[in-house]
Formats: C-alpha cells, sequence, structure tokens
C-alpha cells in the first residue's frame, strides 16, 4: 500500500459512479493507505464537479469526518512556494490545485500523486524531479 496525495479527478471519480473513470478510482482507493493526503483547493474543485454532476457533496464530508482524507496543506503558510510553482508553470497554466499537490510532493516525498491530469507528467518538485503519479493509462 502507498501514501497518496489525492487530486481531484480521482476523488470526484470515486463518488460519481458512471463517470468515465469511476472503476479504476475504486481499484485505487483499494490500494492506498489511508489517509490520503490532499488540499482544500482539491475539495473546493471536487465539490464543486460533483454539483455539476447533479451529485451531493455529503460524501466528501463524510470522507473528511472518517479522516480517510485529510487536509495536509495550509496555502497560507506555503504561499511562497505556491506562488513560485504557479509563476513557473505558468504557460500551461497551472491550477492552485496542482501547485498545492506539487508541493505536497515536495513535503512527502514517498508519496505519489492520485491523479488523472496529465500535466503531472510534466511538473517538477524541487525544480528538477520527477513526481511520482498514479493514473490512468
Amino acid at each position: 500500500m502507498t501514501e497518496g496525495l489525492l487530486d481531484t479527478g480521482p476523488l470526484v471519480s470515486l463518488l460519481a459512479a458512471g463517470l468515465r473513470h469511476h472503476t479504476w478510482a475504486v481499484e485505487q482507493w483499494k490500494r492506498l493507505r489511508p489517509p490520503l493526503l490532499t488540499c482544500e483547493p482539491v475539495l473546493t474543485e471536487a465539490a464543486f464537479l460533483l454539483k455539476r454532476e447533479g451529485r451531493d457533496a455529503e460524501p466528501l464530508f463524510a470522507l473528511l469526518e472518517r479522516g480517510v482524507i485529510r487536509i495536509a496543506l495550509a496555502v497560507q503558510e506555503e504561499q511562497a512556494d505556491l506562488r513560485a510553482l504557479m509563476h513557473r508553470y505558468r504557460q500551461r497554466p497551472m491550477s492552485l490545485a496542482d501547485a498545492c499537490l506539487v508541493r505536497l510532493s515536495e513535503i512527502h516525498m514517498a508519496a505519489e500523486v492520485i491523479t488523472l491530469d496529465s500535466d503531472f507528467r510534466i511538473y517538477r518538485r524541487h525544480g528538477n524531479r520527477v513526481i511520482p503519479v498514479r493514473m490512468p493509462e
């Protein structure tokens, strides 16, 4: 089992049966060791996308309450590093959620980013180090 840094796509896919990557997300969830670490921008995006899919955000809050997912980064405390990352990748452009996950990967070096976002194959931690990712092929 691997420590995971949770991105929006797999979280929404897990909670919304019928989405393209739902089965993949369920399979990955079985292989990961809770708590999965994430950040508030990921949760904000997930709540919005769940609502857009006509789903309730209640299961998202249930995962937080049970400690299955945990907010592991404070934007205010990491703002200088987040700003630098977003500036570095401004041509992509990088979202705040993505910057938070890159920063979490710098703090939790053994963890994988669980994502559907191919930009994580381009992003680097500490300037030039590949970020371990888990995503569908």
